[in-house]
């Protein structure tokens, strides 16, 4: 396996060279809105990304973590019209919800002096509680996720490491030993510092299970009533604990397709916890040889293969899965912008093919095109419209689908072909 620097030197070179793909979104709505919102788990990269658009603005931040920052913003509408002219940086703004009556105002304020866009960049790593906060600013919002690292950002001999190690900056680029400890420190302080900070008081030895539990049965139907039994709690509590990791952009629930299609459909989400790096480390899963030999390495390839296409689709598609009581099954079903169904079987198997119920879920759905997605990275056509393709192919595919902004400022647009012809 290809091993990557794990000194911090090599770390924060490495993580500049990456270009974001959300990079050039960001700088087109900072164009075009007063806000923008972004949103994603701790150390997925926000704050670094946030300071390479803010390359191109006069810009402040805030890391309102920082006790000396909130007291900077102890007369928040006075700190907020002396910087009126600059790019306003909030990171981690849900710990201070009052700030969005303030930015309402300051924000009518500035569209009145003629600055109608590029105010405020907030950055959030807990997604429901931050929208509920934002609600004020309905109408001066802009809201983009940023996930960890996927396949179209990082080399595509790392394919294999990003899979085990998963997306995180300094899990992908540590090696071995030190990226399993990183991950298991990840997981401690989310569930000894973090949660406390959201309010529920929950034990972290009991989320920490729920969370081992979710990992074991990664990709599996969420039945809260086994899990309750498991942990000795009633199945609103466990319900909770789901509430509470997906909120945090830990954990995906994937909904069923609901279709009208004269069968008993399954209703229960399919639950994946993300990161795939997170699943190996709650099992304990060190190295790629223990990975392909664990019962969990399909469904972790699986949950991989999910996160990767989701983060490459378009804005404004839907996933979703489908599965009937009589076995037909698509392991990801796109609701493409434009209203097609695209139906995505995923094969740990570099030539598997798709079973029966594959073909049966894709006539029942009208799927427009029908993918095989594994590891390997040749394009074979099969019968029946089933293409096979590897992953980053795949995820080339439906990025190339998204509309390129109409424009970006003029120093990230020189700084992102630089680093395109360069091959970064």
């Amino acid at each position: 396996m290809q091993s990557y620097p794990a000194n911090r030197e090599c770390y924060a070179i490495i993580t500049v060279l990456i270009t974001r793909h959300t990079e050039a979104l960001i700088a087109h709505r900072l164009q075009t809105n007063p806000a923008v919102a972004l949103l994603g788990p701790r150390q997925c990269g926000k704050t670094t990304l946030a300071w390479r658009v803010a390359e191109d603005y006069n810009s402040v931040y805030l890391d309102l973590e920082s006790p000396a920052a909130r007291d900077r913003l102890a007369e928040p509408d006075t700190y907020f019209a002396r910087h009126r002219n600059q790019l306003v940086i909030l990171d981690e703004v849900q710990r201070v919800p009052e700030l969005f009556m303030v930015l309402r105002g300051m924000i009518d304020q500035n569209r009145r002096r003629g600055k109608n866009a590029g105010q405020y960049l907030l950055l959030g790593s807990a997604s429901n509680d931050l929208l509920r906060q934002s609600e004020s600013l309905a109408g001066r919002i802009s809201y983009i996720e940023l996930g960890p690292f996927n396949v179209l950002e990082t080399p595509p001999a790392a394919q294999t490491t990003l899979w085990l190690h998963g997306g995180f900056p300094q899990s992908f680029l540590y090696s071995e030993g030190q990226s399993m400890t990183w991950r298991n420190d990840f997981i401690r302080t989310y569930l000894e510092r973090d949660v406390p900070t959201l309010g529920p008081r929950i034990p972290a030895t009991t989320l920490l299970r729920f969370w081992t539990m979710l990992a074991h049965c990664q990709g599996g139907l969420f039945n809260a009533a086994d899990l309750a039994r498991s942990l000795a709690v009633d199945s609103k509590t466990v319900a909770r604990y789901l509430d509470l990791l997906c909120d945090l952009m830990l954990v995906r629930r994937l909904q069923p397709y609901q279709a009208n299609v004269g069968k008993r459909l399954v209703k229960a989400p399919r639950v994946f916890i993300r990161d795939s790096g997170l699943v190996h480390a709650l099992l304990d899963i060190p190295a790629e040889y223990n990975l392909l030999g664990h019962p969990v390495s399909g469904r972790s390839w699986e949950g991989f293969v999910i996160e990767n296409l989701i983060a490459a689709a378009p804005l404004r598609t839907s996933p979703f899965f489908y599965r009937t009581a009589d076995g037909a099954e698509i392991d990801l079903l796109l609701a493409m912008p434009g209203g097609d169904l695209w139906a995505i079987e995923i094969k740990l198997g570099q030539y598997s093919r798709p079973e029966r119920g594959f073909y049966l879920a894709c006539e029942d759905v009208g799927a427009a095109r029908r993918f095989v997605v594994n590891p390997g990275d040749e394009h074979i056509q099969r019968g029946n419209g089933v293409e096979m393709v590897g992953l980053r192919e795949m995820a080339g595919i439906l990025a190339a689908l998204e509309r390129k902004p109409v424009s970006m400022p003029t120093q990230t647009t020189k700084r992102v072909k630089k680093k395109a012809a360069a091959g970064l």
